[in-house]
């Protein structure tokens, strides 16, 4: 079997990157993958914007990338195992998994799974994620589906991070009105950016979450050409909605859940629709800095 090309250079100073097979790409399906710094909102973003998609009609499939195994709890109401978990079990033998081994019913019949991780400083994420597609296309989980969005862990620079740009039609950036959030942000649309060279994947935008104004995170995307797709205050019917271990879709409707509801829904629906892919010009660091710095 010819081994797929390799090209040098072309996605970023100095790196490799190798063509994807194409029958391990997933097709039929909006593919989105949510990016932010750590501890950001990723999950809670994820999980209730799958849960919008679920409520409009769409089948989801909700893939988390992250070794905390916690993006679908709030779907599912508990910790599930991971898809790497498993295959140790079996030795890695995937032909003796069934679907029901690795996914898991959520809210409005999301699909729920975890695709996991090796321990710190034991392998790569990339792999993980490539073997949780692979089982997924095996036991064609992906023909009656709509939409898969991939939560991604906060990680810039390894296979983790990459390879779900691999499979995504839109990647969205999770930020805060805040330096840091902003300062990591440039520098993921500098990653995405890079792999958009030879990935089909563009840039969608960015949501304001936990915020109580947009104005620093809209002026960086007036600086560089970037986008907000939503904005998502700091209401505490999130931090009521993870404590419960539920989306918001599940909790009752008292008018902060309801404003949050309502802002996942437009949210969902402006994605839905199909975002113009945008394409910033990253900022250097010092230049980020001097934007949002302060004498």
């Amino acid at each position: 079997m010819k081994a797929p090309p390799v090209l040098r250079g072309q996605d970023g100073e100095g790196s490799v990157q190798v063509h994807q097979d194409p029958s391990a790409r997933i097709e039929g399906a909006q593919v989105f993958a949510v990016y932010g710094k750590g501890g950001i909102g990723k999950s809670t973003t994820s999980s209730n914007l799958s849960a919008a998609m679920a409520s409009l009609g769409k089948r989801v499939l909700q893939i988390g990338c992250d070794p905390k195994h916690d993006s679908t709890f709030t779907l599912t109401g508990r910790l599930q195992p991971t898809v790497i978990d498993i295959l140790k079990e079996v030795d890695f033998h995937a032909e003796e998994l069934r679907p029901e081994d690795f996914v898991t019913p959520g809210w409005g019949g999301v699909q729920c799974i975890e695709a996991g991780g090796p321990p710190a400083g034991t392998g790569c994420g990339g792999y993980v994620v490539g073997q949780t597609v692979k089982l997924l296309k095996q036991h064609h989980m992906l023909d009656d589906t709509d939409v898969v969005i991939f939560d991604v862990l906060g990680d810039v620079v390894c296979g983790g991070f990459a390879a779900p740009l691999q499979h995504a039609d839109r990647a969205v950036i999770v930020t805060a009105n805040d330096f840091d959030s902003i300062y990591a942000m440039n520098r993921i649309i500098a990653a995405v950016q890079a792999k958009s060279a030879n990935y089909k994947v563009r840039l969608a935008g960015c949501v304001a979450n936990r915020s109580k104004n947009t104005d620093e995170v809209d002026r960086f995307c007036d600086t560089v050409g970037f986008k907000r797709l939503a904005h998502m205050q700091d209401y505490d019917a999130i931090r009521r909605s993870r404590l419960k271990k539920k989306t918001l879709f599940e909790m009752p409707d008292e008018e902060d859940i309801l404003l949050a509801r309502a802002e996942y829904v437009r949210l969902a629906q402006t994605m839905l629709s199909g975002t113009e892919p945008t394409s910033p010009a990253p900022l250097p660091d010092r230049d980020i800095f001097e934007l949002l710095g302060f004498d």
